[in-house]
């Protein structure tokens, strides 16, 4: 038997291990992948825009979300520590491209929004995003582009 990592439940032995192989080399495969995607993108915003991925993601995440959001609701949407957003925060908020008030209700907790002018390098950094992803997968064609995001969400619905 083998364990489910996700949440510990022991799952049924495999009953077919071709299967199973093929399905080790399509994660291995997701992985390089991903690696790969992850470091153009790093090497671009870099170059590009003098910025980081974690950063480009927390301002992705306050872009869609105008109102800002506590600390705690960044943290869970980006799936990272509050530790960890935090110096992101506090570095964006230096440069003017977020700030951060306290709640009315809780004094102890903080709301994180992004500014115009955070706004505006957001706008310019999704645009070249798209572009970015667009030519990285521009061997990918439309079905199969529909046939991974079905492939990726019957993966994160089983967990």
């Amino acid at each position: 038997m083998s364990r489910d990592f996700m949440d510990g439940q022991i799952t049924t032995e495999v009953t077919d291990e071709n299967l199973a192989r093929q399905r080790l080399r399509l994660w291995l495969q997701m992985l390089k992948a991903t690696r790969l995607v992850e470091g153009t993108l790093r090497e671009k915003l870099r170059s590009g825009y003098d910025t980081t991925l974690p950063r480009f993601d927390v301002l992705a995440a306050l872009h869609a979300a105008p109102e800002g959001m506590k600390m705690s609701e960044l943290s869970q949407h980006l799936v990272v520590s509050n530790g960890n957003v935090t110096g992101v925060v506090d570095r964006l908020v230096t440069e003017g491209l977020a700030e951060r008030r306290n709640l009315e209700t809780d004094r102890r907790a903080f709301v994180v929004s992004i500014t115009d002018k955070g706004r505006a390098l957001m706008d310019e950094m999704a645009a070249e995003h798209l572009q970015w992803i667009n030519a990285i997968f521009e061997n990918v064609s439309e079905p199969d582009a529909a046939r991974g995001i079905s492939i990726m969400l019957d993966i994160r619905h089983k967990g």
